[in-house]
């Protein structure tokens, strides 16, 4: 590990499945979504604190739960089926 990274306080509180969910975070998301959950990206809005069936309804079929108000009026996401296992991390993460 870098001696920078050795010392982020905020990455030694992770959780391990926070921890892997921030890695799959970056790289899968922050293409559209910001490096930094709390802020909005270029394309895709900010996700920290996104419920666990929002993430899982974007990720899978990159739709919006039932009753769910969108942030932003786009239709760029795409389904990354691929991260099926990987949704419980990202909501650690995201949290």
């Amino acid at each position: 590990m870098s001696a920078l990274l050795a010392g982020c306080p905020a990455r030694e509180r992770l959780s391990p499945e926070a921890d892997r969910g921030r890695k799959v975070y970056a790289a899968n998301c922050i293409a559209c979504h910001n490096v930094d959950p709390t802020k909005p990206g270029p394309v895709g809005p900010a996700l920290k604190g996104s419920s666990r069936a929002l993430i899982e309804a974007r990720v899978m079929l990159a739709a919006y739960p039932p009753g769910y108000t969108p942030k932003r009026d786009t239709k760029l996401m795409v389904p990354l089926p691929q991260l099926a296992n990987k949704i419980d991390d990202l909501a650690a993460y995201l949290q």
